[in-house]
């Protein structure tokens, strides 16, 4: 990152006595404009960009025990390694990449400070100057990162010794302790949508005459909105990128006009009525009431009876879980694996006991492997935001297996080891690398820094 505009006027607050202090809001550079800080190689380092990258991590509600400005100057320093290294060796990114890493950055910023004329004046410069500083600086990052993906790749496949030489040299109570996790699978059946969905368009047609005729929207939001994060806060979203919502949402609310209120908005999260607060280029600030379709006890008994009746079929053998679960499953994602649930993030099939819905956790920490719960109301995994959790499910629920909670075993959990012992390995070639270019590399350091406590040592010769 280039910093091409003095930042005297951004500049907090240090002296070199106040360096090691940790509150960056009571630190001041007295009477110093921008000058060099650091040189690495041919790589200059400027006071305003070692500031900018403290003041970005505060933004983003970075902690830490250590002065941050002598972590962002450390930091910019062993990219520079990298990124110099890099060019020696013309390596190459996707310009593609850069551009899709800068508007996720500034979408990240912009939300997380509340729009663009927040983030102008956390930073005391124009949006356009931002982007080019932060473009530079992805740029600059994105090849040092191939470059240390370099490095980490020529490290040479761990053997399943050199893994046993890892877990015996590693204490024990220096591994991580691995949840309990569980493997089941579903069959699930969805409720009849009409009838419910028709009642909440209706009620939300209620709402929005009544918005039409003088009552306030975030009054109504904070009664009935199904939301419970945003109405406390009369269903105010707060600033966001339109990437936070759902597309069918951030296209009904970025069509209004600030007060005008939308038609009724489909998403999976339910159904919406949206106001637009305010509108800064591709991010909104809007209010919704969201309403989800209420099931009567009749759909939940109907369900129940067929899915009772699965069951027996499964405990007679007159057909497997997995047979039953192809033919009467209607939840796409588990249908096709014979009813196997699988980690929504990862994908595999065993599932840490914190990520599991309250609904199957209770059910499945009163079962033993093999048995079959009966019929539960429950959730698929439709959601987005954190605006509310999925649509609701009728399931059986077949416990395959537990792990329960351990420290990590050579036996049992070799594969968690062996990525462990890599990524070790790998991080000792990166940080070898970093070592050598230290000892290599002409570098130099202000003495406005040099007193900072670094997490490596040589960089002050």
């Amino acid at each position: 990152m280039k910093i091409k505009e003095i930042l005297a006027t951004a500049l907090l607050a240090v002296t070199v006595q106040m360096l090691p202090a940790v509150n960056m809001s009571a630190q001041k550079y007295e009477g110093i404009v921008d000058k060099t800080v650091a040189l690495v190689g041919n790589n200059v380092v400027l006071l305003s960009q070692v500031e900018s990258a403290a003041i970005y991590m505060q933004g983003m509600g970075y902690v830490s025990d250590r002065n941050l400005r002598c972590e962002a100057l450390e930091n910019i320093m062993v990219t520079k390694l990298f990124y110099t290294q890099a060019v020696l060796d013309s390596l190459a990114v996707n310009p593609d990449m850069v551009n899709a890493m800068l508007e996720q950055k500034v979408d990240d910023v912009l939300t997380k400070l509340g729009g663009e004329k927040a983030t102008e004046a956390f930073f005391q410069k124009p949006l356009h100057v931002l982007r080019e500083e932060w473009r530079s600086e992805i740029l600059e990052q994105s090849l040092a990162g191939e470059m240390r993906r370099t490095i980490a790749g020529k490290v040479m496949d761990v053997t399943p010794k050199e893994v046993e030489r890892f877990y015996r040299r590693t204490p024990k109570d220096s591994l991580p302790i691995l949840p309990a996790q569980y493997k089941f699978s579903e069959i699930t059946i969805y409720p009849n949508v009409e009838k419910a969905e028709l009642a909440v368009r209706e009620r939300l047609l209620e709402f929005r005459q009544r918005v039409m005729d003088g009552e306030k929207f975030s009054l109504l939001a904070t009664f009935y909105s199904e939301d419970p994060g945003s109405a406390m806060h009369g269903g105010e979203l707060g600033m966001s990128s339109k990437s936070s919502f759902w597309p069918e949402f951030s296209d009904a609310a970025m069509s209004l006009k600030p007060g005008q209120v939308s038609p009724i908005v489909k998403t999976p999260n339910g159904y919406h009525l949206i106001q637009l607060i305010d509108r800064e280029g591709d991010m909104f600030n809007a209010r919704h009431i969201l309403l989800r379709p209420r099931y009567t006890a009749e759909d939940r008994d109907s369900a129940f009876i067929r899915l009772d009746s699965i069951r027996n079929a499964i405990l007679m053998d007159s057909i497997t879980f997995e047979q039953a679960a192809k033919k009467f499953s209607q939840d796409p994602l588990t249908r096709t694996n014979g009813g196997l649930v699988p980690d929504v993030e990862t994908g595999a099939p065993f599932i840490d006991i914190d990520k599991l819905k309250k609904e199957e956790y209770n059910v499945l920490k009163d079962m033993q492997p093999g048995e079959i719960s009966r019929p539960i109301e429950s959730t698929d995994n439709e959601s987005r935001a954190g605006m509310a959790a999925g649509n609701t499910a009728y399931k059986i629920i077949r416990l395959d297996e537990i792990r329960e909670a351990h420290t990590p075993t050579f036996n049992q959990d070799f594969d968690i080891l062996l990525n462990m012992a890599t990524n070790q390995k790998a991080e000792e070639a990166v940080e070898a690398f970093i070592k050598d270019k230290m000892n290599t590399i002409y570098i130099v350091i202000d003495p406005l820094f040099q007193k900072c406590d670094f997490q490596r040592d040589g960089w002050v010769k």
